[in-house]
């Protein structure tokens, strides 16, 4: 492994079309954390990151000589390291929850996202285009329940939803407004949040226009 630098503030290595960096950087910007966002192309990594990250990935993030590569893990050590607003409830029981609820997200959805993203061949793609539509519709009255996704608070599960949300017209998913109406409801709260807008890479901006 070669010589790392040392750095004097924190800086994150995204990925400016990803998800999962999309939702480290909805908590950062939600904390106010003054970060050096650095955007990569995946397919084109600087050697540094190799030095920082075992396996080259992205995200990755550095505070000082603390270096995470697994986003979810970022999201909780922001939560803790900056402790205000809070994104995770306090209680065992509700944290267990939003853990859990993290975990369906990435079982149910987020797989489906990276399998139409990477295009394998278009039969595979419909067929996962077509279960997260099925999946979300399902799903949409949950999110007329409370003003966040199952909580009266903005937490570290909607930092999860949002980004693939926000990806539904990139993936080809459109929603009919009455099935889909406190989804789209959701979808309209937290995309008006500065918090979000301010997360947004230029890319992921160019994807609503």
């Amino acid at each position: 492994m070669g010589v790392v630098t040392r750095r004097s503030s924190m800086t994150f290595f995204s990925d400016p079309a990803s998800h999962y960096s999309h939702r480290v950087r909805i908590v950062l910007a939600e904390k106010g954390v003054t970060v050096d966002v650095i955007d990569v192309d995946p397919d084109h990594p600087p050697e540094e990151l190799a030095d920082l990250n075992p396996y080259n990935a992205l995200p990755t993030l550095v505070d000082r000589d603390l270096v995470l590569y697994e986003p979810n893990i970022m999201m909780e050590y922001l939560d803790e390291r900056f402790p205000h607003p809070p994104l995770l409830p306090v209680y065992p029981v509700a944290r267990a929850n939003s853990r859990l609820m993290m975990h369906r997200i990435q079982k149910d959805w987020c797989g489906l996202v990276d399998q139409i993203l990477a295009k394998p061949n278009v039969k595979a793609s419909e067929a996962a285009r077509k279960e997260l539509r099925e999946s979300l519709l399902a799903t949409a009255p949950l999110f007329g329940q409370m003003p966040f996704f199952l909580s009266e608070e903005f937490s570290i599960v909607d930092c999860c939803m949002a980004p693939i949300l926000w990806r539904l017209p990139a993936l080809g998913i459109e929603l009919p407004e009455k099935q889909a109406k406190p989804l789209l409801q959701y979808m309209e709260r937290m995309f008006q949040r500065e918090g979000f807008k301010a997360s947004l890479s230029e890319t992921e901006q160019d994807i609503r226009g």
